[in-house]
């Protein structure tokens, strides 16, 4: 049965064979007018018929190769072989014929084989058989012919017509066999090359996304692959050259060490490492890693160099991950505790307040007051931790008001001044001028009031360590920006910097920048960090910026703000 064949003008393979081929059939007709010319000149008595006629051949060959050397004809039978094919049979017949008239002694009859050659690499099974059985007739017929015309009996030329015949036969099914399993081959390494390039991007894309530091690493230490986490982990900018080795480097023994007895044991290794970094805090490293091996590469030679694959994980995140998951447990433990007791907290208010009203002595009444403020401070912790429970991010459902920046926000930072005295005044530079925007202005105190106590916790003590500003203008959005001049943060604690009950302090409840962007984003506004050069007097300052980025206004200024009408 005939095996399906590729488009064959669209198979560059298939497209330089057909070339290949009207080339020898030039070649052919060149040699055959050569021994023609070549018979005459050394003086043989041959018919100036046959020259002319192999000069025809040659031309006919010259013009298909000129005319369809890129237009491949389909592999089917049909009249569209008769420029290749059919031009052959009966040119090598021509020949055969005019030879028997003439003195000329060559033999043409093999010739018949390219034929059938052509047919059963280029062609179907059936074009190879179909071709196969034109030359075996026209050899019979020649032999017929021959014995006619001498008047001898034909039998064993044509009895040797027919033995050429078979092998023709036999010729054209194993060569059609023999390319049809060649396309095969083809065909699968092109799928499998194709299902390799797949996998190695696909497999890129997941290393250089995944979030664990991934090394591929041989026997000496010397890296030859390495994720920009692992380049991250081993203090290299992300996209740093490799190969480069961690021998020389004493830090990195443990990770030698750990590559080193994974190739000689030939087995996965798994080890907690800590690394010394000069002038820097230690770090931590989970490290578990895998040889490679032949089998495991696709077949490789075991020849193949033996690696190690590495995934480094930091243990300060994991320990951080993990300490968030038990304080985000603790928050929801949280949220129904203040769910509770705000029953309790309403009534012990209301007591509070008709036993003010009772009250006449001044240090009675400073009592009262005392409780008021401290259960009135209780309500809004439970609220917040409500929030968090919630996270709700539904703006249209929150008042605000079109605040004026500049004016709101010198008031905050007077009144944040106020309430710490000790500390230096944090430098003002507004320049939102007139700039409204749409905050409720208690949530937006809250927000400030939260940026200004982290930036003063982790500034300096100079004068300008700390930076209130602000900007707004009609093509754009109005912005503040908390700045201070503190160190970077790690890339941890960054990463996780406004996820709930998440802290580099353990003091800390990790709420505080989380509350601050959930606040921003019921009100449309977005907060984020990034590290800041800032021009000073004292020159250019790196420092940690928090900018809050608004909407524009869509209420009037004298809209009020409901905090408390969140549903529950």
């Amino acid at each position: 049965m005939s095996e399906p064949r590729a488009a064959p003008d669209r198979n560059p393979a298939f497209v330089r064979l057909w070339s290949g081929f009207l080339s020898a059939r030039v070649l052919v007709a060149l040699a055959l007018l050569t021994l023609q010319l070549a018979g005459i000149a050394l003086g043989q008595t041959v018919s100036l018929t046959l020259p002319a006629a192999s000069g025809l051949y040659l031309l006919a060959t010259l013009v298909v190769r000129a005319t369809r050397q890129h237009s491949v004809p389909p592999p089917q039978p049909g009249v569209h072989w008769l420029a290749t094919i059919g031009i052959d049979l009966l040119a090598y017949t021509g020949l055969q014929l005019l030879q028997a008239q003439t003195s000329d002694s060559m033999n043409y009859t093999p010739l018949y084989g390219f034929s059938v050659l052509m047919a059963g690499v280029l062609g179907t099974q059936v074009l190879a058989l179909g071709t196969s059985a034109a030359a075996t007739l026209l050899l019979l017929a020649l032999a017929w012919w021959g014995g006619v015309r001498a008047g001898v009996d034909a039998t064993t030329p044509a009895l040797g017509a027919a033995l050429t015949g078979t092998a023709y036969f036999i010729v054209a099914y194993l060569t059609h066999q023999l390319a049809a399993r060649l396309l095969r081959e083809q065909q699968h390494a092109r799928q499998s090359q194709i299902a390799a390039r797949t996998q190695e991007a696909v497999s890129h894309m997941v290393i250089e996304h995944v979030s664990d530091g991934v090394l591929v690493l041989d026997h000496l230490g010397s890296i030859r692959l390495a994720n920009p986490a692992a380049q991250a982990l081993l203090g290299r900018p992300a996209r740093a050259s490799v190969p480069f080795a961690l021998a020389p480097d004493t830090r990195w023994a443990p990770l030698v060490q750990l590559v080193q007895a994974t190739l000689t044991e030939v087995r996965a290794q798994s080890a907690d490492v800590t690394i010394l970094h000069e002038g820097r805090s230690t770090m931590g490293l989970r490290v578990r890693t895998w040889p490679t091996s032949a089998a495991g590469l696709g077949g490789i030679p075991e020849a193949q160099e033996p690696l190690c694959v590495m995934f480094l994980q930091d243990l300060r995140a994991m320990e951080a991950q993990l300490r968030t998951e038990k304080m985000a447990a603790m928050g929801r433990m949280s949220a129904a505790v203040a769910h509770e007791i705000r029953n309790p907290l309403a009534a012990i208010m209301q007591a509070n307040q008709l036993l003010d009203e009772d009250l006449n002595d001044p240090e009675h009444k400073r009592l009262t007051g005392m409780v008021r403020q401290n259960a009135e401070r209780l309500v809004r912790i439970a609220e917040d931790v409500l929030d968090i429970a919630r996270v709700q991010h539904q703006i249209e459902g929150a008042d605000t008001t079109a605040l004026v920046l500049d004016a709101t926000v010198h008031q905050i930072v007077h009144d944040w001044q106020a309430a710490h005295p000790g500390h230096t005044a944090p430098s003002l530079r507004l320049q939102a001028q007139a700039t409204q925007v749409a905050f409720d202005p208690e949530h937006l105190r809250r927000v400030l009031v939260n940026l200004l106590d982290n930036a003063r916790r982790y500034a300096t003590a100079g004068a300008d360590a700390v930076w209130v500003s602000t900007r707004g203008s009609d093509s754009g959005p109005a912005t503040v920006q908390v700045w201070s001049d503190g160190a970077p943060l790690e890339r941890t604690v960054e990463r996780h910097l406004f996820d709930p009950f998440f802290s580099s302090e353990s003091r800390s409840s990790g709420l505080g920048l989380y509350i601050c962007r959930e606040l921003c984003q019921r009100h449309g506004a977005t907060l984020y960090y990034r590290r800041l050069n800032l021009k000073l007097p004292r020159g250019q300052v790196a420092g940690n910026a928090f900018t809050v980025t608004f909407r524009a206004p869509s209420r009037p200024a004298d809209s009020a703000s409901l905090f408390d009408t969140i549903v529950v």
